[in-house]
């Protein structure tokens, strides 16, 4: 199977997915959110809507394109994947299979379904896939490379459990948001998709808001009125009562819109159902916030630089984007 071939059958899955029809779509979605309460059809709607964005044959062949794979020996390459959010696994496991290595997946038993969904339609495309596929439970067994996605102390285990193995290991991270008070409804209702989206579960949503010491809250709270439908889903509510009673003993200052709290907090990583803010005075300042929380930061939103991703399209990356800046293809590659 060359290269040609590989991504043709990419780009055919793509395809798929992207003619789904809403039953079909409804039906995973529920499959999935059977198994992860967190997975609701929405949200796996709106994977999908990602994955099938960067799924097209001009992209995936621009992408690769960048890279010589004329040479690569396959390897076999060990990935394991976080379930926070729905196929969040995918773009790792289209890296190792495009580049023309075989896959050992370990997967979240939070993201199960959809990954054996979307590998049995990539080998009904192009059944040659079968002999490189293997999803798993167990531990990773006869593999040549590691790629291990999870929280900031997994990864300190993984780091030791694959030492003896190259790897790309990713912790942590979070996206913030530069606001500049210039904005306007539009944007600002934008921006509630990447905080509001998957629950906030994500890399790539908006955790931290940098605005301006006059910036106007109560305009941006009003704009964020029609994600309030996030406080019906009742592990999102569980998890807005905690932070409400917490801050409420701990006589902690918050603005509160009934589905979300917001806090002038330096932190970063805020906990789910809250948004951290936190006002700055000048560019220079800006830039040494964004600088302090380098290695924590996914992305950065907004209109203007330094922010890089126009807001609401977070969770909408090119396929080139990679998680923490680390070229996974370049990493593929040079095995």
């Amino acid at each position: 199977m060359d290269l040609l071939q590989r991504i043709t059958a990419f780009a055919s899955l793509g395809n798929e997915l992207r003619q789904l029809s809403p039953e079909k779509l409804a039906s995973l979605g529920s499959d999935a959110q059977a198994e992860n309460p967190w997975f609701t059809p929405d949200n796996v709607a709106l994977s999908v809507q990602g994955i099938t964005y960067f799924l097209q044959k001009d992209k995936l062949t621009k992408w690769v394109m960048q890279y010589d794979f004329d040479h690569t020996i396959p390897k076999n390459i060990g990935v394991v994947m976080a379930g926070n959010i729905p196929l969040v696994g995918f773009h790792d496991f289209l890296c190792v299979l495009i580049s023309g290595h075989s896959i050992t997946a370990k997967l979240s038993s939070k993201d199960v379904v959809l990954m054996q969904y979307v590998t049995r339609q990539l080998i009904e495309i192009e059944p040659q896939f079968g002999q490189r596929i293997l999803l798993t439970s167990e531990p990773l067994k006869k593999i040549d490379a590691v790629i291990a996605t999870g929280s900031d102390n997994s990864a300190r285990y993984f780091e030791y459990y694959f030492k003896k193995y190259p790897y790309i290991i990713r912790k942590n991270r979070t996206s913030v948001a530069i606001l500049t008070g210039n904005e306007t409804n539009e944007e600002l209702i934008a921006l509630g998709k990447d905080v509001f989206s998957y629950f906030g579960l994500g890399c790539r949503n908006v955790s931290k808001l940098l605005v301006p010491e006059s910036f106007d809250l109560a305009r941006l709270l009003q704009c964020w009125e029609p994600y309030r439908e996030v406080i019906n889903h009742h592990k999102y509510a569980n998890n807005y009562d905690y932070q409400k009673s917490i801050a409420l003993v701990n006589k902690t200052p918050f603005l509160d819109t009934g589905f979300v709290l917001l806090f002038d907090n330096e932190g970063i990583v805020s906990p789910i159902a809250t948004v951290y803010y936190q006002p700055y005075r000048t560019l220079p300042q800006l830039n040494e916030l964004l600088e302090k929380h380098r290695n924590k930061i996914q992305c950065v939103v907004g209109m203007n630089t330094p922010a890089a991703v126009p807001f609401g399209k977070a969770q909408l990356p090119e396929v080139w984007e990679y998680a923490d800046n680390v070229d996974t293809l370049q990493f593929l590659k040079n095995l």
